[in-house]
């Protein structure tokens, strides 16, 4: 990648230097980077230098920055990007369904690795929801955003696979949100309750009911702009866990 980047020996090692700390997760993903002055000092180098490091690495998308807050980091590695255009190319409904697949797999597998410390944001993220006075949900890019309930419970499976791949599809889908083609399917309320039955599989580390309630959940989540007259709470694939007899509330 360094040589991505043109200019100086300088200019080079400070790409290296970021995205080096990004790969070996000293930077998480969702997390904010040290601020410009700490990066100068802690690299050794001038402003405009750091500004192009950041810029070249936003560019692959491991990078975004915020204005008013900061600098974000949103993917381990450029695979993400090079998904996002392979994806782009693809029809938006297989797309949901992928998304879909991806998160049923990260509920199980954060079931079962979650840690204290995310499992205490999972529920931080959960009350936040229930704040009347708190943002309000109305895109897929509450999926993303840093401290997002989704975007923990994949963080929380442990798979740095399934995250870069996660942050891959939900570039698309907010790129489709922002042209009109993406709505949400719920209400703000159902949403906090569908949060809530996946928190308490992940706490319980139930596995089973952890993949049910993602099920549920992103089957009336996320849906086609040219969906919305027929669109409802069950779809035909949550009737079909319904009709089963699977009650989220026993995991019967």
């Amino acid at each position: 990648m360094a040589s991505s980047m043109r200019g100086s020996q300088k200019a080079r090692d400070t790409l290296e230097f970021l995205r080096d700390k990004i790969a070996k997760s000293e930077w998480a993903v969702g997390e904010l980077i040290p601020k410009e002055p700490e990066l100068m000092e802690l690299i050794g180098v001038g402003k405009s230098t750091v500004r192009e490091a950041v810029r070249s690495l936003a560019a692959f998308g491991m990078l975004e920055t915020v204005p008013g807050v900061g600098t974000f980091v949103r993917s381990r590695t450029p695979v993400s990007t090079i998904l996002t255009e392979f994806l782009a190319d693809h029809d938006l409904e297989e797309v949901l369904v992928y998304r879909r697949s991806l998160e049923i797999e990260a509920a199980q597998h954060a079931a079962v690795n979650r840690s204290e410390e995310l499992l205490d944001r999972l529920r931080a993220a959960h009350e936040r929801s229930q704040d009347p006075a708190g943002e309000a949900i109305d895109s897929c890019e509450r999926s993303t955003t840093p401290g997002s309930f989704h975007l923990l419970v994949v963080e929380a499976s442990g798979s740095k696979l399934l995250l870069d791949l996660y942050m891959g599809v939900m570039s698309v889908l907010e790129r489709a949100n922002a042209e009109g083609r993406v709505v949400l399917g719920t209400t703000p309320e159902t949403m906090h309750l569908d949060h809530g039955a996946v928190l308490s599989a992940i706490e319980a580390r139930d596995v089973r009911n952890a993949a049910h309630s993602m099920a549920l959940h992103v089957d009336r989540d996320l849906g086609l702009r040219t969906d919305m007259l027929d669109f409802s709470s069950q779809t035909e694939r949550a009737t079909s866990l319904i009709d089963a007899g699977y009650d989220p509330g026993n995991g019967s």
